[in-house]
């Protein structure tokens, strides 16, 4: 890798970081100022919906906040990989039940677009927690990226 890709990588890497960091706070946020909207998507068996959206927005806004500082990046990183891990079952059901997809407005079609996007999710947080990886990873989240932020912003 030369000089100007890694400055490149160096630079866009940063900016995702204080992009991913404000979307995970404007959207921890939204936890607690439209709690109805998260509540709509937990799934009847997990128990405590409007403790467990509190929680969530919770650890979402710290995690965004942990992201933009490089000595906590690594904690934010890995507690929003086991938080998009554990908030993952909303968006199944949000795809198989008609109810949530009716009480948000959305179809079918567009649930089941939303859910493949932890992936990239995943990816770049993990990547934010790394000093230094392989050219083509880095590539790999930055291409990605794009319409994730895209997606994030969507919502």
């Amino acid at each position: 890798m030369d000089f100007n890709q890694a400055l490149v990588i160096k630079y866009f890497k940063i900016f995702t970081i204080y992009i991913f960091s404000t979307l995970y706070i404007i959207i921890g946020l939204k936890h607690f100022i439209d709690s109805s909207f998260f509540m709509s998507i937990m799934p009847p068996f997990i128990p405590f919906h409007k403790a467990l959206v509190f929680v969530s927005g919770f650890f979402e806004v710290l995690f965004g906040i942990l992201l933009l500082f490089q000595k906590t990046r690594i904690y934010a990183a890995y507690g929003l990989i086991c938080l998009l891990i554990l908030v993952f079952p909303a968006n199944v059901y949000l795809y198989l039940d008609t109810l949530p997809r009716e009480i948000l407005g959305v179809t079918q079609m567009q649930a089941l677009i939303r859910m493949p996007f932890q992936i990239p999710l995943i990816l770049i947080a993990y990547w934010h927690s790394l000093k230094d990886c392989s050219i083509y990873f880095s590539y790999t989240c930055i291409f990605s990226s794009i319409p994730t932020i895209v997606y994030f912003i969507s919502l």
